[in-house]
């Protein structure tokens, strides 16, 4: 049986298992929810280090999001519902990681830009003198793993007003044009407006440069997923920037 982090934080064995935060975070809800996706979890190694080290929205965030709308459409299996339902969880779990971390984007937080060699130099510098259990990645996703399961838990059991029109969330739209399914389409619904409607970089590209590796990790169940050295996922980051 799962061990719940409420009764016992492992969010640091977690990570070390995982490798990415982003993936780290979305296994923590997923099995706290009882939902564990195996692939759909490793393809999210890209959106770490705030989309392929670039910065932007931590991947602690993403990897939350894309287990929110899991969980909101296991629940409701109506994408009217669920995809309203996981915006609205996502702007929650974005409100108390930032009381956390004290920002939104990876780069503000860690302080360094890893998009460049002397960033990245730094940066693991920093991390080999620390100890990678004693970073501040690390502690930060100890230090938030319990209370992002809280509020995801309490933010997919709210009754939210549901508008009569269809929602529509680009980056489930993003998904659908790719071929998704309609779970794949809730689970990057909160991604939408730079996750939660929140502004910064674009959910919807979130959503494709995900969805290219989940098709990847299931073509590739063997194999150990590409982290930032995807050149699809390069190739869109450019267009996108």
């Amino acid at each position: 049986m799962n061990t719940s982090i409420q009764h016992k934080n492992d969010a640091k064995e977690i990570f070390k298992k995982c490798g990415t935060c982003s993936r780290t975070f979305a296994h923590i809800l997923n099995r706290e929810f009882g939902n564990v996706k195996e692939h759909e979890e490793r393809a999210l190694n890209p959106l770490a280090g705030g989309i392929m080290n670039h910065g932007h929205q931590c991947g602690m965030l993403w990897g939350a999001a894309l287990a929110v709308g899991a969980e909101s459409y296991r629940t409701h299996k109506d994408l009217e519902k669920a995809i309203p339902i996981a915006v609205n969880a996502t702007q929650h779990i974005i409100e108390s990681f930032v009381k956390y971390s004290g920002a939104k984007n990876c780069k503000d937080i860690i302080g360094y830009d890893l998009t460049s060699i002397i960033g990245m130099t730094k940066f693991m510098f920093k991390v080999t003198l620390k100890g990678m259990e004693n970073s501040h990645c690390f502690n930060l996703a100890e230090q938030w793993a319990p209370e992002a399961v809280e509020v995801a838990t309490k933010s997919l059991s709210q009754n939210i007003a549901i508008k009569q029109k269809p929602v529509i969330s680009c980056a489930s739209e993003v998904v659908r044009q790719m071929g998704g399914r309609d779970e794949e389409l809730a689970m990057v619904s909160g991604f939408a407006g730079g996750l939660g409607l929140s502004g910064e970089a674009c959910g919807a590209l979130s959503a494709a440069i995900w969805k290219k590796m989940l098709d990847w990790c299931r073509d590739n169940p063997e194999k150990i997923p590409p982290y930032f050295n995807n050149k699809t996922a390069k190739k869109m980051l450019k267009a996108f920037n």
